[in-house]
């Protein structure tokens, strides 16, 4: 079933309570939070529904229909072929990277990462009793790629593990397979294990091939372990429910080590919701043309009405990011927004000390609020009084 449109500013605060619509003033609009403003499929809420009335609402201790539900949207979807032998489950992606860190690596080991990257990965890796390699991003105008001379000098070095984001937040870029390949050459000769991180890879915009790493690392000897679930690509995030899908019998002996509380702490609800969301391509679908038909919008507006900054359109998921550094705005741009313009960003330095004066954006919303947060921003920055 195809999604609904996105609701109006005022609609949504009146009926939900996450984060993204409490934490600010009531006339802020939030574009930060990583959630869709979509209302979630119809097969999803049918499903919760029918498990609500049958009072199902126990412990689990494995995948059960998941795994095979997953295997097969990734054999449609990318024609990966998946053993669902080799398919865990934990409460969310964040758990699983944490998890995968405590028992598939020392303590104290070193964990390469790419900035500008996800925030909380900096957080994982700590909570993880582990230390931070970085390896930023190339960057050639808008175009962003990985820096595999200075990844492997990372690799050569010491690194236990690599934190792989594909498809990168915030830029977007969905890597290519020979830069997967490169990676997992990389991994195999220096002993490093991968941990590629695939929850936005449902939200490939068209056009775009997106490869999973596990398909690459199979033929090169690669240690590597994906950590994904239907959160981002159906808006289910809150039902705390993730895979962990091992890409090899080593990464299999990994996933077994874990403490069995690791798989029951997931929600019984969130796993039947995945099974659900992987079967509704039409919703997915819908979705993914809604995004882009809004990353097109905020690119033509960003033009027109912000003629400084540069737009770095994604390849993949509903974030944007913004460089408004010619604005001098300083190092938060975010934080200035928010007061003078009423409109919620991400700031740019979150994701690597190298972004202040960056921002990324949401654009999982209807699109009359992104024109109208690009109408705010303009009109601050031409009369900042």
């Amino acid at each position: 079933m195809s999604l609904t449109s996105a609701f109006s500013l005022n609609e949504i605060r009146g009926g939900r309570t996450s984060v993204k619509w409490t934490r600010c003033a009531p006339d802020v609009i939030p574009l930060s939070v990583a959630e869709m403003d979509f209302a979630v499929a119809r097969s999803i809420t049918d499903t919760i529904i029918e498990r609500v009335r049958a009072s199902d609402f126990g412990y689990i201790d494995a995948p059960g229909p998941l795994a095979n539900a997953f295997a097969d949207f990734a054999a449609r979807r990318w024609e990966w072929t998946i053993d669902p032998a080799f398919v865990r489950v934990t409460t969310d992606v964040s758990a699983a990277i944490v998890e995968t860190l405590r028992y598939g690596i020392p303590r104290g080991g070193t964990v390469v990462i790419n900035p500008p990257v996800y925030t909380a990965f900096y957080e994982l890796i700590d909570e993880a009793g582990a230390v931070r390699r970085e390896v930023p991003l190339l960057v050639d105008g808008t175009d962003w790629s990985m820096d595999l001379v200075e990844l492997e000098r990372a690799f050569a070095g010491g690194a236990d593990a690599f934190l792989l984001c594909h498809p990168h937040n915030p830029v977007g870029v969905v890597f290519d397979s020979d830069t997967l390949t490169a990676i997992a050459q990389l991994a195999a000769k220096y002993d490093v294990l991968v941990i590629s991180d695939e929850v936005h890879a449902p939200l490939t915009h068209p056009g775009v091939k997106f490869r999973p790493f596990l398909d690459v690392a199979r033929f090169h000897g690669a240690r590597c372990i994906c950590v994904t679930s239907a959160s981002k690509g159906w808006n289910i995030a809150g039902l705390k429910c993730a895979l962990i899908i091992a890409g090899h019998e080593q990464g299999l002996i990994l996933l077994n080590s874990f403490p069995e509380e690791v798989t029951c702490r997931t929600s019984i609800l969130g796993l039947h919701a995945n099974v659900a969301a992987f079967s509704d391509i039409a919703w997915l679908d819908d979705a993914i043309s809604k995004i882009v038909d809004n990353d097109r919008l905020l690119s033509g507006l960003i033009e027109d009405q912000l003629p400084a900054a540069v737009y770095h359109r994604p390849s993949a998921s509903y974030l944007g990011w913004i460089d408004l550094r010619e604005y001098q705005l300083g190092e938060d741009p975010a934080a200035l927004l928010v007061d003078s313009a009423r409109v919620a960003l991400n700031a740019g330095h979150s994701y690597g000390a190298a972004y202040d004066g960056f921002v990324r954006i949401n654009l999982a919303c209807d699109p009359t609020l992104l024109a109208e947060a690009v109408r705010r921003i303009g009109e601050f920055l031409t009369h900042p009084e």
